[in-house]
């Protein structure tokens, strides 16, 4: 029998997470609180209503279902590394600070990233594994 999965999921996996197979999930899962903070600013980033209603029940569902990673010191120091990877590769670390402490958090757990933006995260592939979905 093989050994269950672990990973956290990119806040890219937890918005379509009903329409992915659950088969490409981990058998254990964790989100960041980072991932958390993005869930949390979605409703407010819409003026759709239908739209910002199921961006809250999101979040709800997501509070919920997982306690979160904190970005703690260890995410921290380990941000030193994915943040110089990332500008190494030419990528904006502005633009992409959430992704960036996203991973510096599964980094810093010993976990694999779970996303359904794998390019996004590509130069980081020699500090942490990155699962596409």
């Amino acid at each position: 029998m093989a050994e269950p999965t672990q990973g956290v999921l990119d806040t890219s996996v937890v918005i379509d997470h009903d329409l992915i197979d659950p088969s490409l999930l981990p058998d254990e899962s964790a989100i960041t609180a980072v991932t958390l903070a993005e869930l949390a600013a979605g409703p407010h980033a819409t003026e759709n209503r239908n739209e910002r209603a199921r961006r809250q029940d999101r979040l709800q569902w997501a509070t919920a279902t997982w306690d979160p990673l904190p970005f703690d010191a260890e995410s921290a120091r380990m941000y030193g590394r994915v943040f110089a990877a990332a500008r190494a590769a030419g990528q904006s670390s502005r633009a992409r600070l959430a992704d960036l402490l996203i991973a510096s958090t599964a980094a810093a757990n010993g976990l694999p990233l779970y996303t359904r933006n794998p390019v996004d995260f590509s130069p980081l592939k020699r500090i942490l594994k990155i699962v596409k979905i």
